[in-house]
């Protein structure tokens, strides 16, 4: 079984891909959706939150995960390897970033624009995996507002296409676009349409689901091939996240399982069981 995290629909973008290149695998999705936006959080809480998601997928039974988020993989993924993932063990946690670095290289552009949240672009990942690949020029251009829009489904809006062109005005001179976010694919034509024919978009999604098949198959320890199941757990509103998150999958999802955080653990509960007034614990 394996597992994807995203901090909430975004990374369904990904699970589509990895569900086209792995149909008899298994699949737990954990929105975190209670809990985002994530790009603008501090370092030690996405920490936080990204221990709570990964222990809670291993309990789910997934000994492989997919961080599909880019804030969390730029931010905290070497740090859930180190503690969940020993060399010797039977879990694997992988990230995003590398399979879109690798690329974004492979388009042999000279260079390279990440356009992502403010956090990914304040832990300057993106540019320090790009640079041990090449010698290549690098902009990395935060754009808070872009998920935001996209989760209020305006994705098609003279509002979002606006959105887009102000945050590229001046990346024309880009070989590559990497989005490097996973609510930005929703937005790929706007994209498109702002910066012409003379700059290539990069959504990182269908590369990152490439690796994960290759993968499996050099660690053939870790592949499982199943019946094509799919759970969805998310930490927010249950019906909102499958109403917003077909849009990111493409396609509906299953009944969404609600998770909140118990004593600092991500646990099954259901909204209508939420404790009422003074709580004391």
């Amino acid at each position: 079984m394996i597992g994807v995290y995203d901090s909430g629909y975004g990374g369904l973008s990904v699970l589509k891909h990895l569900q086209e290149a792995l149909p008899e695998r298994d699949f737990v999705y954990l929105g975190d959706s209670g809990r985002a936006p994530y790009g603008g959080r501090d370092v030690h809480t996405i920490l936080d939150f990204a221990e709570q998601c990964v222990e809670r997928l291993f309990e789910e039974g997934c000994r492989v995960i997919v961080v599909a988020c880019h804030t969390v993989s730029c931010v905290a993924l070497r740090h859930l390897q180190q503690r969940y993932c020993p060399v010797d063990g039977d879990r694997r946690i992988l990230g995003v970033t590398i399979p879109g670095a690798e690329a974004a290289i492979a388009t042999g552009a000279q260079h390279i624009a990440v356009v992502a949240t403010a956090r990914t672009v304040a832990s300057g990942t993106w540019t320090t995996e790009l640079h041990k690949l090449a010698r290549v020029r690098v902009t990395e251009r935060a754009a808070p507002l872009l998920a935001g829009i996209v989760e209020e489904g305006w994705e098609d809006t003279d509002l979002a296409r606006s959105a887009v062109e102000r945050y590229v005005a001046d990346l024309h001179d880009a070989d590559t676009i990497v989005l490097g976010c996973t609510h930005y694919p929703l937005l790929e034509r706007a994209f498109a349409r702002a910066l012409g024919d003379g700059v290539a978009v990069l959504d990182p999604g269908p590369v990152v689901a490439e690796r994960l098949a290759a993968w499996l198959q050099r660690h053939p320890d870790f592949d499982a091939p199943g019946a094509g199941s799919l759970r969805v757990l998310c930490s927010g509103d249950p019906a909102a996240f499958a109403r917003h998150g077909a849009r990111f999958l493409g396609a509906p999802l299953p009944l969404v399982e609600p998770i909140t955080e118990v004593a600092g653990r991500l646990a099954h509960r259901h909204p209508d069981d939420a404790p009422r007034g003074q709580v004391v614990r």
